[in-house]
């Protein structure tokens, strides 16, 4: 018996999707954890699972496992994406007893667990969330808008709009990396920085990368 097992590949949670690497899967005896970031974070008892089965959508490109489930909380759709062949992911986590321990009974250690369940996958604040979302947007029409009425004078739609909310991107990232404080007050109680690790890396690279480019652009064009 393997005491645990480790995977990295891709997630789909409901509508979400992670490609790989941004998913990690791990299964002890006592809990399978799919960690997609900001697309879901979730976590399972033995208890909590139906059955798990292979998943071929496209084969060696989208091929994977998929965990059925009786969590409310959690979409229903939940695929872990892998180039590994699914059915040998599947007999790792066997070998891991996962599948093997079903006690209904609760224990103290499950009370985090089961918490984290409450909360859904979505490991952000959904309010925190909705205000990016709507700052993001608002930003990046007071570019567009004009630009494509014709009442603005740049030669391009990334403006002072777009630049801010790339910005705001890539400081919140920074905060993330740096910052506890920051942490705390974007996630929801329990959740860590473990959780959304390899998506704020992601969101500082690519913002970094827009955000250079931008001002190479506008020095090109005068």
């Amino acid at each position: 018996m393997n005491e645990n097992y480790k995977l990295t590949g891709g997630a789909r949670i409901g509508r979400a999707n992670a490609t790989y690497p941004l998913a990690d899967l791990y299964v002890d005896k006592k809990i399978l954890k799919i960690n997609a970031s900001v697309v879901g974070n979730l976590v399972f008892r033995p208890e909590d699972i139906i059955s798990i089965e292979t998943y071929n959508f496209i084969p060696l490109l989208a091929q994977g496992i998929k965990i059925n489930h009786k969590i409310p909380n959690y979409d229903p759709k939940v695929i872990f994406w892998t180039f590994k062949e699914p059915s040998m992911v599947i007999s790792e986590i066997k070998a891991t007893g996962f599948l093997d321990d079903h006690n209904s009974a609760l224990f103290m250690e499950d009370e985090p667990i089961l918490e984290m369940q409450k909360q859904g996958g979505f490991p952000i604040k959904k309010n925190v969330a909705i205000l990016y979302v709507v700052a993001w947007n608002m930003l990046l029409l007071c570019d567009f808008i004009p630009f494509f009425l014709n009442f603005s004078t740049d030669k391009s739609p990334f403006g002072f709009g777009v630049i801010t909310a790339i910005g705001l991107l890539f400081f919140s990232a920074i905060l993330t990396l740096i910052s506890k404080d920051f942490r705390s007050l974007i996630l929801k109680a329990g959740r860590n920085f473990e959780e959304v690790k390899k998506t704020t890396y992601l969101i500082l690279f690519l913002s970094a990368f827009m955000l250079l480019n931008i001002m190479i652009m506008k020095i090109a064009i005068g």
